[in-house]
């Protein structure tokens, strides 16, 4: 297969592409939906995260320390936790500890598995291959605990007389609570599912359309991208499982007494 050069985007080209922010202002002023500032907003963030992210990582991929990989993933976990924070609005439930070790631990496991073993990079660390392939991670996977999260708390709320009963009945926290976590995780598994459905008829992912553009072999980027796509099911499901694990805990006192309200 003949590789072509890289056909390179320049500054030029990066302030045509502003024209598709200003069409979705534009509509947004026409019929008056008040999303002009979020646009403004999301569009700065954009240009300033990415290119601090590109500056870094050149750092990174040259003085190739593996503390500082660790380092950038605990924070790519730690921004994650932030946005899911956000999203989710519980707030007499301690949950961001608890999401933040469950993510750590499972994320490490995948990243690990699929960098020192699935890829064989060697040392397994390697920043080339560790920080995009636990960035895909951590960046599909905080939806699924976003979603988990919000069913969790939301059906622990509207079954809580069904839940209270079980607990007066003698059962534990586990026992009152198994049928709601098993809908917040497979809430939150939904999406991940969906694009294993989707993937190669419906769309053509990031990763895959990315080394495609940079000249590399299609039949090596669908490779990577099969491995990409089950890493993040299993880091979706592990992550689901944990976060709500041990979140469902902090909903009851010492006690055994459901403290949503």
């Amino acid at each position: 297969m003949t590789t072509q050069a890289i056909i390179e985007i320049g500054p030029l080209q990066l302030i045509l592409c502003l024209g598709f922010v200003l069409l979705a202002g534009g509509a947004s002023i026409y019929h008056k939906l008040g999303l002009g500032r979020d646009l403004l907003v999301g569009t700065i963030r954009t240009f300033a995260q990415l290119f601090l992210m590109g500056y870094v990582l050149k750092f990174i991929f040259e003085v190739n320390y593996s503390w500082l990989v660790l380092l950038i993933f605990s924070g790519m976990i730690a921004a994650a936790v932030h946005i899911i924070k956000g999203r989710v609005k519980e707030r007499r439930i301690p949950f961001v500890m608890p999401t933040f070790i469950a993510m750590l631990i499972s994320y490490s496991l995948v990243s690990y598995v699929v960098t020192a073993v699935i890829v064989g990079a060697k040392p397994w660390w390697t920043p080339q291959y560790f920080i995009p392939l636990a960035g895909m991670i951590v960046g599909n996977s905080m939806t699924a605990i976003s979603i988990s999260l919000e069913r969790l708390f939301s059906d622990l709320r509207t079954r809580r007389a069904e839940v209270e009963m079980q607990l007066a009945l003698g059962a534990d926290y586990r026992e009152a609570s198994q049928d709601i976590l098993r809908n917040a995780v497979k809430a939150g598994m939904i999406p991940s599912i969906n694009s294993l459905m989707a993937v190669g008829l419906v769309s053509l992912p990031g990763m895959m359309t990315g080394q495609i553009l940079s000249g590399t072999d299609p039949l090596i980027a669908i490779r990577y991208q099969i491995v990409v796509m089950l890493m993040i099911v299993a880091a979706t499901s592990l992550g689901a499982l944990l976060v709500t694990g041990l979140v469902r805990k902090r909903c009851f006192s010492s006690g055994q007494r459901l403290l949503l309200r």
